[in-house]
């Protein structure tokens, strides 16, 4: 096999979408989820987002980047005038009207009602949830920072509600998000199914991994 190196320069020499591309594949898969939101006048709205990550258990916190506010961005306007917003997993069955909800839509149109999206709200904030999915949760604020390098910004929310099927949730708190069916993002455009290798046992020194991916919990 044959090794491409690529330097600084060569990176920056490419076409923007060429290097938006190189660089976004880079990462490796990312977590897929949809963000509800409502502006203050009610208008429900969805956006697709690839960047939330674990924070904390204790407190339960989640991050999230956000691009630049340089342009109008509602999902990001929504959060900062609200606090509150949920984050859905993408399912496999309509892995194709998130990414349409990635689309630049005017303003005062709701992409839940462009895309065929159901809006559920939250018991516990003034958010939607999106109804389809198996996997939800309701956040509320905790920190909003912008990354002074790029000008994104990073949104940390505390987990205040968390909606799921109860047959995905095992005894030791483990949510299995396969048998979900939540699906993974490479680059900007590309959605994945995901297939478990296994679950192993906690790492300590001089002691041999076991698997404890158990006979009688769900496999498929």
């Amino acid at each position: 096999m044959t090794n491409r190196v690529f330097t600084q320069r060569d990176i920056m020499q490419l076409p923007q979408r060429e290097r938006a591309n190189f660089i976004n594949s880079l990462s490796g898969f990312k977590s897929a989820n949809l963000v509800g939101t409502q502006s203050k006048e009610g208008l429900n709205n969805l956006c697709l987002v690839s960047s939330v990550f674990h924070v904390g258990a204790h407190p339960p916190l989640v991050g999230m980047l956000m691009r630049p506010h340089t342009v109008r961005r509602d999902t990001l306007q929504n959060i900062k005038d609200t606090g509150v917003y949920t984050l859905n997993h993408v399912h496999v069955s309509f892995a194709d009207k998130a990414h349409q909800c990635s689309a630049n839509y005017p303003g005062d149109t709701s992409e839940f009602e462009v895309v065929g999206l159901t809006p559920k709200m939250s018991s516990v904030v003034k958010a939607p949830f999106v109804a389809e999915s198996i996997i939800s949760m309701a956040l509320e604020v905790e920190q909003i920072n912008v990354i002074e390098l790029n000008q994104t910004e990073l949104v940390i929310g505390r987990v205040v509600e968390v909606v799921l099927a109860d047959n995905i949730l095992l005894n030791d708190g483990y949510v299995d998000i396969e048998k979900a069916g939540s699906v993974a993002i490479s680059c900007l455009d590309s959605y994945h199914k995901t297939a478990r290798l296994d679950r192993y046992s906690y790492a300590k020194p001089e002691q041999a991994l076991s698997s404890i991916w158990l006979n009688d919990d769900p496999k498929s």
